[in-house]
């Protein structure tokens, strides 16, 4: 069957191909005439003065004693705010992304208010932050934005598409790369959206527009880990490769997505998977598109993939390359990728904008292989560096990238920005920071090597910025900085999970081991030991005693053999509320922790009397604390007995709502007494043996308050989204008990917003425990993201 092309792929290619071999012979031209050396020299003579300061002994002083490592984020920005210098760090910052990301020329006086009044907002929040462990891009801050805008929905969509990311990068590929350039396409695609915005605009529109332009980047930012990673990884093989290269193609000619076909037995969960979400994503961008603008995005993303494919199928081995192969597909890759920003929100095209970006784009592509040129070599890639590097002295012809490099900053600064100083100094900034940093991470003796081979034309014009990189001040920038913050914090919250699931699944283990109750041998046929370890043999979660184990154990330094009584109650307790809330005169379950419920296998008495005998038991353990002061151990047992009696309260309310419509308020109540009481337990009752202060005791209530509610509304979720073979229990019984849930009282959206409110709100109060809470954070990450 035929299928009808949307866009003549050879020739689209050939004029993106005609177009970058005419900037390519412009640079060439520069380049061989050298007149981005007289160019260049003449601007730095101007630009050091801004950049060379010559120190007096009390400020070499005073800047010896203070300046922090750029690398601490909240630091640094305390010492540019204090020394006066954040406002030109935030403008020469916000001024080059509204260069790079939307294409602006820096002589509008249009643009140069939108630029202050961002960098004062930016200003204003990361000098008015309470915490230093403020996370930009962190899930509250997003959620807290979320609720500003009126777009909560939006970003409950993304962070969960985010994790479905996580969860489909194979071993083979950087999840937290991956994460980052994610993160960063979809706050690309939002600075246009906002950028673009009229003043006049009414918040439901607004809103609408970033709710449409959160998914846009979303969808786009989707190509890099799962086409442009994918194929660069040694995940497919190369048989793989061809055909999924295929797929995409197919897709970019024709506008369908073509099946995903036959795939070998390893990877064709992963490609199924993968190839669902592609697919959705490219029909939310096709959806979105104005028809006089869909065929230029289909264009400009096969000129982008098309390019791609060129380069990663060349052979570092190959010596026969020529400098048009090796700098056109750059060009192309490089000004395309954001060209397509622009498409992807199907906004109406812009010659100045379009101009300004293709040429800017090798720009940093140079910049980016620079400062990779031994990792690509290392990996066999071909870039101009790794290229030149291989045969610079077998080949004469090869243009020296790094010469080409500073004629493209020649050539932005002249004849595309038009000598403007602004852009000027924004370009020459970004150029020195970069060696800057290169020299840093690197080592002097390295860069030195480096900077001897790639300057051996230029001596005189190498001297002068070498000058300014070993002494001018004030050109980092923000975007590198929360670059490397958030490469950090995604590095730190993947580990912390990973010790976190581990630390999980090892305490369960041993708190299994605890549980079992040894039967008396004078009652030879009593039943009642024998149901309680039925029940406390289902595949529990366990999260109370766990919680107990680590806040006792790891956070208040309580010994294991000290608290194991007290594991043994929490979870007697649990069971034993469970096995009540089974019963026929409750919710009349069937199943419970994967298996039939204990009524089901014996009968209703046995239920109750096991219920019963196990509420004794948790007692007797607690009494058994016998590594305390008595003193404490009442308070404990006295604590622990209110608790009980509360959760007995709302476990009535509950089956007097059966059939009743509760308010919001009627059922956060009623799921405090119900599910957050035994979270308060389990962080209350280790923090009472080891004496807390009664602030600390707050802040923990509070924490288990919200996470209690969210836990509960998780499981309200489940009760319609989940699959009954990983919950363990039956799906549908609220609806089928006519229960109140959060579900039914505010719908499905409306309840996974109060979940993240109550997310929100328990990560709030942990800022006000003094211990360390990065256990308690990862729960709320558990009870949120948790499939049962």
């Amino acid at each position: 069957m035929s299928v009808e092309l949307v866009i003549n792929a050879d020739r689209c290619y050939q004029m993106a191909e005609e177009r970058a071999l005419t900037y390519f012979k412009t640079l060439q031209v520069q380049l061989s005439q050298k007149t981005y050396v007289h160019n260049l020299t003449k601007d730095f003579q101007s630009w050091k003065h801004n950049h060379i300061h010559h120190h007096s002994l009390f400020s070499l002083f005073s800047s010896a004693k203070g300046k922090p490592d750029s690398r601490g984020f909240h630091n640094h920005i305390k010492y540019l705010d204090y020394t006066g210098k954040l406002d030109p760090y935030l403008d020469r910052s916000i001024s080059y992304i509204f260069m790079r990301d939307l294409g602006k020329a820096l002589d509008s006086k249009d643009t140069q208010t939108r630029i202050q009044n961002v960098v004062a907002s930016l200003k204003k929040q990361l000098t008015n932050s309470n915490s230093p462990d403020t996370d930009m891009f962190g899930v509250v801050e997003m959620y807290k934005w979320a609720q500003k805008e009126g777009i909560e929905s939006t970003i409950i969509w993304l962070i969960e598409k985010l994790k479905t990311v996580s969860d489909y990068i194979p071993k083979g590929m950087d999840e937290d790369h991956a994460k980052r350039k994610l993160i960063k396409i979809i706050a690309g695609v939002v600075m246009q959206e906002i950028e673009e915005m009229g003043v006049e605009i009414s918040s439901d529109e607004r809103s609408f527009k970033l709710a449409k332009a959160i998914r846009l980047g979303y969808c786009y930012g989707l190509t890099y880990p799962f086409i442009d990673d994918l194929l660069d990884a040694n995940v497919l093989s190369v048989t793989e490769k061809k055909h999924y290269s295929d797929l995409i193609r197919t897709t970019l000619i024709t506008g369908t997505v073509p099946a995903l076909g036959d795939w070998a037995k390893d990877n064709v969960e992963l490609l199924a998977n993968i190839h669902s979400e592609l697919r959705e994503a490219f029909e939310f961008i096709k959806a979105n598109q104005r028809s006089e603008t869909l065929k230029s995005f289909f264009e400009q993303s096969y000129v982008f993939f098309h390019s791609q494919e060129v380069d990663r199928v060349k052979q570092l081995s190959n010596d026969n390359y020529s400098n048009e192969d090796i700098y056109i597909p750059i060009i192309l890759k490089s000004s395309s990728s954001r060209l397509i920003v622009h498409s992807v929100r199907g906004v109406p095209e812009d010659d100045g904008f379009d101009n300004r970006t293709f040429y800017y784009g090798i720009y940093n592509q140079l910049a980016d292989d620079f400062a990779d040129m031994f990792d690509d070599l290392e990996n066999g890639a071909v870039t101009p560096y790794t290229y030149y590097l291989t045969y610079h002295q077998k080949r004469n012809d090869l243009i020296n990238p790094f010469e080409l490099y500073w004629s493209v900053i020649s050539h932005l600064i002249h004849n595309v920005y038009h000598s403007d100083s602004k852009a000027c100094e924004v370009i020459l900034d970004r150029a020195i920071n970069g060696l800057k940093r290169y020299k840093e991470r690197m080592g002097t003796k390295k860069y030195n090597e480096v900077m001897e081979l790639f300057s051996s034309g230029n001596p005189k014009f190498n001297t002068l910025i070498q000058k300014m990189v070993a002494k001018a001040d004030d050109v980092d920038f923000f975007d590198k900085l929360l670059r490397d913050q958030m490469i950090s914090n995604l590095k730190k919250d993947r580990t912390e999970q990973e010790e976190f699931i581990d630390t999980i699944e090892t305490v369960r283990l041993e708190i299994n081991n605890l549980l079992p109750i040894q039967k008396n041998d004078s009652f030879l046929n009593e039943p009642i030991t024998d149901a309680a370890n039925y029940s406390l043999e289902g595949d529990g979660k366990r999260l109370r005693p766990i919680i107990t184990w680590i806040m006792g154990i790891n956070e208040y330094g309580l010994k294991k053999s000290a608290i194991v009584p007290l594991l043994r109650s929490l979870e007697y307790m649990h069971t034993a509320s469970l096995i009540f809330d089974d019963l026929p005169s409750q919710d009349n379950a069937s199943i419970r922790r994967g298996r039939s419920t204990l009524h089901v296998i014996y009968n209703n008495s046995i239920a109750e009397l096991t219920g019963l005998f196990l509420t004794q038991k948790a007692i007797e353990e607690q009494a058994s604390l016998d590594q305390f002061e008595s003193k404490t151990v009442l308070s404990v047992i006295h604590y622990s007995a209110q608790m009980t009696g509360e959760m007995c309260k709302g476990q009535a309310m509950d089956l007097d709502s059966r059939g009743k419509e509760l308010t919001l308020e009627q059922l956060n109540l009623l799921c405090f007494y119900k599910t957050g009481i035994a979270f308060e337990a389990a962080l209350i009752m280790p923090a009472i043996l080891a004496n807390t202060n009664e602030i600390e005791l707050l802040a923990l209530k509070k924490y288990a308050y919200h996470a209690g509610i969210a836990f509960q509304i998780k499981d309200d979720l489940l009760d319609i989204e989940g699959e009954q073979a990983l919950i363990g229990k039956q799906i549908g019984k609220d609806l089928e008990n006519k229960t109140s849930t959060f579900v039914s009282i505010l719908g499905q959206d409306g309840a996974k917003k109060a979940m993240w409110d109550h997310y929100c709100l328990a990560m709030d109060s942990l800022k006000e425990v003094t211990l360390n809470t990065t256990f308690l954070k990862h729960l709320l990450n558990y009870i949120v993201h948790r499939d049962h």
